[in-house]
C-alpha cells in the first residue's frame, strides 16, 4: 500500500491512497495521515481495501506524506560514513555501544518538489539522502524484537544540513538547531510489505540514486546499517512512549565502496577528497542548484517516487 498527502490549503493536507502505477489516487476514509496513524488498526484495512482510483495524481499537488509530525528523530547508522568523516576531520573516534540519534525540527517537512529556502549560501548548504520510518504509538521500553509491529510506513528523506554551523553546534553538546533546517520527504509512504525483498531485517534493501544539477552524485545501497530500524525504535523508546506519527531516519546512506558508488551528501564527498588529496575540492550547494533523489528496488521500480528540489533565497 502506498499513501500520499495532497495540498489542500491546510497544514496537514488530505490523505489519499495511491494506485499501483503511482498515477492515480482515491480519497482515504480519514482526512490526514496523522489521523490514520492514531487509529491504524481500524483504518489500515479500509485503506488496503481500496481498489478503484478515480482521480489523477498531480505531482505538483503532492505534499510530504506527513507534512508535520509530533516527533522527528534522526540516526547515523552507516559505519562507513562515520569512519570516513572521523578520518577526514582528524577525530579520534570513541567506542559507542548504542545508536547515535538526535531530535530535529518536525513542524514542517518539505514536499517532494517544494523549493527549499536557505538563509545564506555561505552556510554550507548540503543535502543528505536517507531512509526513514513512521510509527504508530510505541510503548516505553519496547524491545527491538517487538518494534516491527509499530513500524507502519517507510519513507525516503532528504535531510537538509548547513555544514558551516554543524560543527559549532556539535561542540556545545546540546545538538543542532540552526544547522538543521526542515527535511523533505518523497511523495509516497509505503507499508513494509510493499517493498517485498526490499525490506530485510528492518533495513531498506534499495539503492538511493542522487543527482546534483542533473549529474549522478551517488547510488549507495541502503541495507548495510549497523542498527536496523527495529533497534532505532527501541533505542528511542527506552525511556519514553513514542507518539503515533514519530518519524525516525537512518542518517546519510553510505557504503564502504563510496569511491565507486558515490555519496548521498556533499560532506562525504569532501571527506573523501580530504583523505585522498589533503583538502576538499567540491563546493556546497548554491542558489538555483537542484537535487533529485530516487530509491530503486532490484526490479528498477521506484516505490517512494522522487524528491526533486531547488535551493532558493528566502
Amino acid at each position: 500500500m502506498r499513501l500520499a498527502t495532497l495540498k489542500d490549503g491546510t497544514p496537514d493536507g488530505r490523505l489519499v491512497v495511491v494506485s499501483p502505477d503511482g498515477k492515480a489516487c482515491a480519497a482515504a476514509p480519514v482526512k490526514t495521515l496523522q489521523a490514520a496513524l492514531e487509529q491504524w488498526d481500524a483504518v489500515a484495512p479500509q485503506l488496503a481495501a481500496i481498489a478503484v482510483f478515480p482521480d489523477a495524481l498531480d505531482p505538483a499537488q503532492i505534499a510530504a506524506p506527513l507534512p508535520r509530525a509530533w516527533q522527528w528523530l534522526d540516526g547515523s547508522v552507516y559505519p562507513s560514513h562515520g569512519v570516513l568523516m572521523d578520518k577526514a576531520l582528524n577525530i579520534q573516534p570513541e567506542k559507542v555501544d548504542r545508536p547515535m540519534m538526535y531530535q530535529g525540527v518536525s513542524d514542517r517537512f518539505y514536499g517532494p518538489t517544494d523549493d527549499v529556502l536557505m538563509a545564506d549560501e555561505a552556510l554550507g548548504i548540503d543535502f543528505e539522502g536517507e531512509f526513514g520510518i513512521i510509527t504508530s504509538k510505541v510503548p516505553m521500553g519496547t524491545k527491538a524484537a517487538q518494534t516491527g509491529a509499530y513500524i507502519k510506513l517507510i519513507v525516503q528523506i532528504n535531510d537538509w544540513s548547513l555544514r558551516a554551523l554543524a560543527g559549532v553546534e556539535m561542540k556545545t553538546g546540546f545538538g543542532w538547531i540552526q544547522a538543521k533546517p526542515p527535511c523533505a520527504m518523497a511523495p509516497f509512504a509505503v507499508t513494509p510489505d510493499e517493498l517485498g525483498q526490499g525490506w530485510k531485517n528492518s533495513r531498506p534493501a534499495l539503492h538511493l540514486k542522487v543527482d546534483w544539477n542533473g549529474k549522478q552524485f551517488g547510488n549507495a545501497y541502503g541495507e548495510p546499517m549497523a542498527y536496523g530500524f527495529d533497534e532505532l525504535v527501541a533505542h528511542a523508546a527506552r525511556t519514553r512512549d513514542l507518539v503515533a506519527g514519530t518519524v525516525i531516519g537512518s542518517g546519510t546512506v553510505s557504503n564502504e565502496n563510496y569511491r565507486e558508488v558515490g555519496s548521498s551528501c556533499i560532506a562525504e564527498r569532501r571527506g573523501i577528497e580530504i583523505v585522498d588529496h589533503g583538502k576538499p575540492q567540491t563546493e556546497f550547494m548554491k542558489y538555483g542548484d537542484t537535487v533529485r533523489m530516487e530509491a530503486r528496488l532490484a526490479d528498477g521500480s521506484t516505490p517512494f517516487g522522487a524528491i526533486e528540489q531547488k535551493v532558493v533565497k528566502p
